[in-house]
């Protein structure tokens, strides 16, 4: 598509005025694809810590990792089946969104991609069984992404470009959200103080166990209390924590830069061209035995070829490129989805297509440690609609494909 560049210009800074299938190897890549590959446009994703929180609420149409999602419709969110682990059956964890328009419908103005994911690398290696079924198997998922997008004039936003000098104001008020995870819709109610509200009954008990105990009985103490009194206020009650949980991950601001503009970069030595260990780092156990392995298999050239494209610029966390001509940039030959394995859109039937793929080192923004039952993948590339089809529905779920390293078992 010729707006591509526009479009992810816009993950970066929002602006409002500017309205203006695919095929995959199993295994083998062949010098063919790699040529193609390196002509395609590609931006990358950079995180950053953000200057200020408030530049990454929803009405400024953030591209963000870790934290809380910023909803881009606040009010019609996923519903409980959805936004719950195929296996262990807890609340997915929110893992990033980007903030990619497509300028040529009016429809998708304002497009946001959302990925979540089960924080237990168990459930991880249970889903790669399950991403080879069809969807009409109905296969359980860890990881999912939604879709939401608004015309340019709508019920939540200004049609005017925000001015980003924190006066900005979202036009409604959004659902109620958890209090514990502050991610899904809080259609629970905490029974005694009729203010805090959960996603789950685990998020209950959590948020219960971590100190609500005590602050639920201060809200009805002083609600019997007031009660009698003319001159209570219900704003003085105390304050209900929009976030209780402290094991989400970091928050970031995620940054694009065009992918050339590191093509130019000089490296001190080969090593940076092969390696995406920076000098200074320690070699890990499991990184090791991934090369040992590697080094024994006949089919290294896609493990060379993504080294040497990622040391660009081994800070990335994200690419993206959303032409239909594009493929991901697999770490390894084996794993791969192959045409059939790539559904159809669940509420067109139409194709979906590549639009972006997430970079391990998100990992290590996030801190995860680098255990065995650490949380670990190779790539997540993230497959759309390629006519962003619209419906009732304002988060449409999509399509994710996980690939591990060797050192976890792959089907």
């Amino acid at each position: 598509m010729g707006s591509n560049m526009n479009d992810m210009k816009s993950l970066q800074e929002t602006n409002l005025d500017e309205e203006g299938d695919q095929e995959f190897e199993l295994e083998d890549v062949d010098d063919g694809d790699e040529e193609e590959e390196v002509e395609e446009y590609v931006t990358l994703g950079l995180v950053e810590k953000p200057k200020n929180p408030k530049f990454l609420l929803r009405h400024l149409f953030p591209s963000k990792a870790g934290g809380v999602p910023a909803w881009l419709d606040p009010v019609d969110l996923p519903q409980e089946k959805s936004r719950i682990c195929g296996f262990c059956g807890e609340p997915l964890q929110f893992l990033l969104q980007i903030y990619a328009p497509i300028s040529e419908e009016s429809s998708t103005f304002h497009r946001i991609l959302y990925v979540f994911m089960c924080p237990s690398m168990s459930c991880l290696l249970r889903d790669q069984h399950e991403q080879w079924k069809r969807r009409e198997d109905n296969p359980c998922r860890s990881v999912k992404v939604f879709r939401c997008q608004l015309p340019r004039c709508n019920p939540f936003y200004s049609s005017e470009p925000p001015k980003h000098d924190g006066i900005d104001k979202p036009l409604t008020v959004g659902a109620a959200l958890c209090s514990w995870c502050g991610t899904w819709k809080g259609e629970k109610v905490c029974s005694s103080c009729r203010r805090a509200r959960y996603c789950s009954e685990k998020h209950q008990a959590l948020h219960w166990k971590s100190g609500h105990r005590n602050q639920c009985r201060q809200i009805v103490n002083y609600s019997e209390t007031s009660s009698s009194s003319p001159d209570s206020s219900s704003n003085r009650l105390p304050a209900v924590g929009k976030v209780a949980c402290s094991t989400l991950w970091p928050e970031y601001e995620i940054i694009i830069e065009d992918e050339c503009a590191f093509d130019t970069e000089a490296f001190e030595d080969n090593n940076c061209a092969t390696s995406l260990v920076p000098k200074n780092m320690k070699t890990d156990d499991s990184y090791q035995f991934m090369l040992d392995k590697l080094e024994a298999d006949e089919k290294k050239k896609t493990w060379a070829s993504f080294q040497e494209r990622i040391a660009k610029c081994p800070k990335q966390v994200l690419r993206y490129c959303r032409d239909p001509k594009a493929k991901p940039l697999w770490p390894l030959s084996i794993g791969c989805p192959s045409v059939a394995n790539i559904p159809k859109c669940n509420y067109c039937n139409g194709p979906i297509c590549y639009e972006f793929q997430i970079m391990p080192q998100l990992l290590f923004y996030f801190g995860v440690r680098n255990d065995p039952d650490s949380l670990d993948w190779g790539t997540i590339a993230v497959y759309t609609c390629s006519a962003s089809c619209g419906s009732s529905i304002s988060y449409k779920e999509e399509f994710a494909w996980v690939q591990l390293y060797p050192t976890a078992p792959m089907t």
